[in-house]
């Protein structure tokens, strides 16, 4: 069974920086696109960010240019940097695992997410 454990937010002001992690548990993680989305209070699921296998970024336009996804297949981890954050980037972020895509639903596996709240 794949399990994903996000970690890595916090509370931090407009401007400032966070960097998320994701592990994940299980033997096929090189395989896998991991993605990042978020969802914010009163407000559906939205995507953040995405890695491939072969390592190919997507980025959902509000976020590019200040985000930054990678993956370290020898650590089963995958990261968001995170920098000049602004109070609208306040959500709860989940890890998603499976297929390279925008779309939610091509994932298979979730992490239950990390809370990130931007003050101004």
């Amino acid at each position: 069974q794949v399990q994903l454990v996000e970690s890595g937010g916090g509370l931090v002001q407009a401007g400032g920086s966070l960097t998320l992690s994701c592990v994940v548990s299980g033997r096929r993680f090189s395989a896998y696109a991991m993605g990042w989305f978020r969802q914010a209070p009163g407000k559906e699921r939205e995507f953040v960010s995405s890695i491939s296998s072969g390592e190919i970024e997507l980025y959902t336009d509000s976020v590019k240019g200040r985000f930054t996804i990678s993956r370290d297949n020898a650590k089963q981890t995958v990261y968001l940097q995170m920098n000049s954050l602004q109070p609208h980037d306040t959500a709860v972020y989940y890890c998603a695992a499976g297929g390279w895509s925008r779309n939610a639903n091509a994932y298979d596996f979730w992490g239950l997410g990390t809370q990130v709240t931007v003050s101004s």
